[in-house]
């Protein structure tokens, strides 16, 4: 059983001189329904002891589970709490970075719907609108921007500095 106040233990330890893992990827579509149960699972511990470590019960609603925007938030703050405090050094100031970064994503976590402790379904989002595909193939072949050929905008700049480089005769 993973230890809640140590989201650490839920790491496998890796025997002695064994190279070190490739850094895992959390694609939840791209996951099998066994592997995103697991993971699943690794991230309610860890938001578990988020929520009561930086004091976030008020900001992250109990059901966040049910919200795939929020978990995929919470997914990259994970992510980037397993490489920052599990990592092998790098960057001076890596933790307060990452700090830093959860609390400017803290405002994506909070949920109105289910502020009060009750979950709340979100909105279906609207249909399709009719001949809108259409109207965007039609975009991409006519407009400006999809059909003007590729020019740097540095272009005019080099073709000055090399007109002074090389002066006519």
């Amino acid at each position: 059983m993973a230890d809640l106040d140590n989201p650490a233990s839920l790491w496998p330890t890796p025997p002695t001189g064994a190279a070190k893992p490739e850094p895992r990827r959390w694609i939840w579509s791209a996951m099998d329904p066994p592997e995103r149960r697991q993971r699943l699972r690794e991230l309610a511990i860890w938001v578990d002891w988020l929520r009561r470590t930086f004091e976030l019960h008020n900001q992250i609603p109990a059901c966040w589970y049910r919200h795939p925007p929020v978990v995929e938030h919470l997914t990259a703050l994970y992510i980037g709490w397993v490489r920052t405090y599990a990592g092998e050094g790098g960057r001076d100031l890596a933790e307060a970075d990452w700090i830093n970064t959860l609390h400017a994503f803290t405002s994506r976590l909070q949920l109105a719907a289910c502020a009060s402790g009750r979950h709340e379904e979100p909105p279906q989002p609207p249909p399709p609108t009719a001949g809108a595909s259409e109207d965007f193939e039609a975009y991409l072949l006519t407009s400006q921007a999809t059909t003007e050929p590729a020019q740097h905008p540095a272009t005019v700049e080099v073709n000055r500095v090399m007109a002074q480089l090389d002066p006519p005769l």
